[in-house]
């Protein structure tokens, strides 16, 4: 027993040494722009209105559920885009107000999500003579609608981008960037018509109605292709994630943008961080008064879990994002932390008193709490399950903020107190150090 605690003592202590290297040095940036990442209640960003047409929307859908499409779209958009946590909310029957934390490049921002991202190509036109015909700049016109063909069940039909498989970035032969697509094998049937009939010919394509290249056809194509234009690699990056994401349902129109400063902070945080401390700094006071070695054992156990939060944070900064009700969430994991050690030491002062032994006693008020630390927190995961998903649903991007952090906190929390402070309490008491009751808390 006693080569297998130091065995995970060892582990643990390497474990807090990693966690601890992922997040020094401790200084102002660990909270700034190169260090967490911040939403929008901390950080601020930019707020975006959108008016939908929908006149142009397909006649055999009502209005919410063009609605919906398309606000189910402009999230995939922007997850791929990098926002963390946006809050994308429908205004009356045909507005999607738009917040994104943290935005650098918000004209960026604003092609890629107000862009329609329509994938058609267009046969170039001819004279009566079958000559080319050109515009007064010398460039070649194309027809109107998008070039059609026989289905597989014998309908004509336009190729666009809902037979689109899938679109990805590429380099070309001289290293600039292209975006190749893949067709579904209905596209493969229509595109590989067109290519045949428009062989040795210009064939444009256009991405919501603009012209993003002509190039002359020079084989049958069936199933793939690819797109070059003078791109830059976030020109070829956007396009291929408006592809990806699929064409909106109906036009955008941007019809307000402002800047949204922290409603929060730099002042909330320091607040924040300050009243974190007081309540620390009198935790840790009434865990070593109260239960005396445990507490002081629990006090380490709290500060390997809070270093090993913020590495989790540090780590994963791309997918979490830190809120101030991601905060309050990490505080009240803490607590439940400082709750499941209470319980343990509680029981373990039961079973001194009851005339056991010292290890006999540890192992008991171990064995003893866990039920009803396993049941509180499976109760808190469940809670934090459903917000998660209530979050999600309704677009309330901080609930799902604070149910995940919750969550994180929580499964920390059982680490640290069943793994962290067993192990400890387990060395120290085969070590025969403090044999004395008092030591735990226990008058004689």
């Amino acid at each position: 027993m006693r080569r297998k605690t130091v065995s995970l003592c060892i582990f643990i202590l390497v474990l807090f040494g990693f966690a601890l290297w992922s997040i020094v040095p401790f200084n102002a940036k660990l909270l700034g722009p190169n260090g967490l990442r911040l939403g929008l209640d901390l950080k601020g960003g930019s707020q975006l209105l959108y008016e939908a047409d929908l006149s142009k929307k397909n006649p055999s859908v009502t209005d919410a559920e063009a609605m919906s499409a398309v606000i189910g779209k402009i999230q995939r958009r922007v997850n791929e885009y990098g926002v963390a946590e946006p809050t994308i909310q429908k205004q009356g029957t045909d507005r999607i107000l738009l917040q994104l934390p943290g935005i650098e490049d918000i004209n960026r921002a604003i092609s890629l999500i107000g862009e329609t991202g329509l994938l058609y190509f267009a046969e170039q036109k001819f004279d009566e003579y079958g000559k080319p015909v050109f515009d007064e700049e010398g460039n070649p016109v194309f027809e109107d609608e998008p070039a059609e063909a026989v289905s597989k069940d014998g309908n004509v039909e336009e190729l666009t981008g809902k037979y689109l498989k899938r679109a990805w970035q590429d380099l070309g032969a001289y290293n600039e960037p292209i975006v190749r697509f893949e067709w579904d094998s209905e596209g493969a049937h229509l595109f590989e018509q067109i290519t045949e009939r428009n062989l040795h010919k210009q064939l444009a394509i256009l991405v919501d109605e603009k012209v993003i290249s002509a190039p002359v056809v020079q084989a049958i194509i069936g199933e793939s292709g690819q797109i070059e234009g003078n791109f830059t690699l976030d020109e070829a990056y956007d396009l291929v994630t408006q592809l990806n994401s699929g064409a909106l349902d109906v036009p955008l129109e941007l019809i307000d943008q402002r800047d949204v400063d922290a409603t929060l902070g730099a002042d909330s945080i320091r607040k924040s961080i300050l009243a974190a401390e007081i309540g620390l700094i009198l935790l840790l006071l009434f865990m070593l008064l109260y239960y005396r070695l445990p507490g002081l054992i629990a006090c380490i156990s709290l500060g390997i879990y809070g270093v090993f939060l913020l590495a989790i944070f540090r780590v994963f900064h791309a997918n979490l994002t830190l809120t101030l009700p991601g905060i309050a969430a990490a505080i009240l994991s803490l607590g439940m932390a400082v709750d499941a050690n209470i319980l343990i030491f509680e029981r373990l002062k039961e079973e001194l008193r009851a005339g056991r032994t010292l290890g006999a006693a540890v192992e008991a008020g171990f064995n003893r709490a866990w039920t009803a630390i396993r049941d509180s927190n499976i109760t808190t995961f469940i809670a934090c399950f459903i917000l998660f998903w209530l979050g999600g649903t309704f677009g309330a991007f901080m609930v799902r903020g604070f149910a995940l952090t919750l969550f994180i906190g929580v499964a920390l929390s059982m680490f640290t107190a069943i793994v962290i402070t067993r192990t400890f309490l387990r060395l120290i008491v085969s070590s025969r150090l403090p044999a004395s009751p008092a030591a735990y808390g226990v008058k004689k």
